[in-house]
């Protein structure tokens, strides 16, 4: 017998009712329901302390006061249930109401000519005025558990504090949380386990905060205008830039540039190549701009963005997705077209 800490929860579910006292899951073959054992496993929910998992013999627990009564035998648990209380039962479409004499479940149902298939498990809602039993393919219940939680660790953007610079404002700890489960149980087996929500948590979020003040006077140059362009046969060329700097491009492409930053729409603030995201970095699709690529940029309505590294992903096609320090400049660019040179 295994004991888990298992609460209800509030939500509902097509083969579960959020006032169940009672699940049990089982395969009942017609030789189980005639010794009056069903070779099972049940699932008792509803209780004071949690919920219990019968899955084999062995001693069974009281549960009088649930006017229940569990027990065990060589063939696995079944449930004595008490005389006079009113039943529903459903399976599929149909729906049986009896009164219940001093008898168990699997007699019960035997009784009234319902016999679960193999792939069918029980579901029994006990309630003050009776008990509604239902015979469905699955059975779901909600496990609320108290469990160890890792802290996380959040990123601040700090624009007084200069790009490259990250400093730890706030040591992460870690907790203990309460979180839902969903457990699906079909055939007697346990089919799934999913996390629902976390209810609370002691964890300590570790805080970091990184800098993303302007770079140095010294790169202004890399955000020059271009001066002239020298094209080769073969695509290739050089940027003169107005502060005279030269550029070696291998190519150069015509593309629709758009904006992004950093806690918007999803963007985070570490790329996919697992760099900062700064000015200067560039969301591409990797199948037209390998990972890595320098670039210089220029809109064709004379916006400079100036050098650029492909370092993140995130579109698609002849695109690129330029970033930017706050939102409102990602507003104000929009949607442009562009030259990006691909440099050597």
């Amino acid at each position: 017998m295994k004991l888990q800490n298992l609460q209800k929860s509030p939500r509902t579910h097509r083969c579960c009712r959020p006032t169940v006292l009672l699940a049990l899951l089982f395969a009942l073959a017609a030789g189980a329901a005639a010794t009056g054992w069903a070779e099972a496993v049940y699932v008792v929910t509803g209780l004071d302390d949690g919920a219990i998992v019968l899955d084999g013999a062995g001693e069974a627990p009281d549960l009088s006061s649930k006017i229940l009564h569990i027990t065990s035998g060589t063939k696995g648990y079944d449930v004595n249930l008490s005389s006079g209380r009113p039943v529903t039962v459903r399976h599929g479409d149909e729906v049986y109401t009896a009164k219940s004499k001093r008898e168990t479940v699997s007699t019960l149902l035997k009784r009234l000519g319902v016999v679960p298939s193999p792939l069918e498990g029980v579901a029994v809602d006990v309630t003050d005025a009776g008990l509604t039993i239902t015979v469905a393919e699955e059975i779901t219940y909600y496990e609320t558990l108290t469990e160890e939680a890792p802290y996380d660790t959040v990123r601040v953007a700090n624009p007084e504090m200069k790009k490259g610079e990250e400093k730890v404002i706030q040591e992460g700890k870690d907790g203990v949380r309460t979180s839902i489960y969903e457990i699906t149980w079909s055939n007697g087996t346990q089919m799934s386990r999913q996390f629902v929500e976390e209810l609370d948590s002691t964890a300590v979020d570790k805080i970091v905060e990184y800098g993303t003040a302007a770079a140095p006077a010294a790169a202004a140059a890399e955000q020059s205008p271009i001066a002239s362009v020298s094209k080769n046969a073969d695509g290739s060329g050089v940027l003169t830039l107005k502060s005279g700097t030269t550029l070696r491009f291998s190519s150069a492409k015509t593309m629709t540039a758009t904006a992004y930053t950093a806690g918007y729409d999803g963007a985070d603030y570490t790329t996919a190549t697992g760099t900062f995201v700064r000015v200067g970095t560039v969301a591409v699709d990797k199948k037209v701009i390998p990972l890595g690529t320098r670039m210089y940029i220029v809109t064709n309505d004379g916006i400079v963005y100036g050098m650029a590294v492909a370092e993140d992903t995130g579109v698609r096609g002849n695109k690129v997705d330029l970033y930017y320090d706050t939102y409102q400049q990602c507003i104000n660019f929009g949607r442009r077209s562009c030259t990006v040179y691909i440099l050597e």
